[in-house]
């Protein structure tokens, strides 16, 4: 029975797991260097953040001052205007 799977294994006819031979482990590939950090990463992490606030705010007050002109709007009583 071994035989048999081992010899299956070989041409591939038994579908499963990849061997451990083809993959390869996240821990080995590549040492981190805390001494050193990635300072271009960091900022580039800090100016995207600050840019989104920013759009996030400059959204907000164009919303805010839609609403109030809406608001405005529809408080108008004026027999003149249409």
């Amino acid at each position: 029975m071994a035989a048999a799977l081992r010899a299956a294994k070989r041409l591939r006819l038994v579908v499963g797991v990849p061997g451990l031979d083809f993959t390869r482990s996240a821990f080995v590939a590549k040492k981190n260097i805390y001494d050193q950090p990635n300072w271009f990463g960091v900022g580039l992490a800090f100016s995207t953040t600050a840019a989104l606030w920013a759009l996030l705010f400059k959204q907000h007050n164009e919303d805010v001052m839609e609403y109030e002109r809406r608001k405005a709007e529809r408080e108008h009583k004026c027999t003149g205007c249409s």
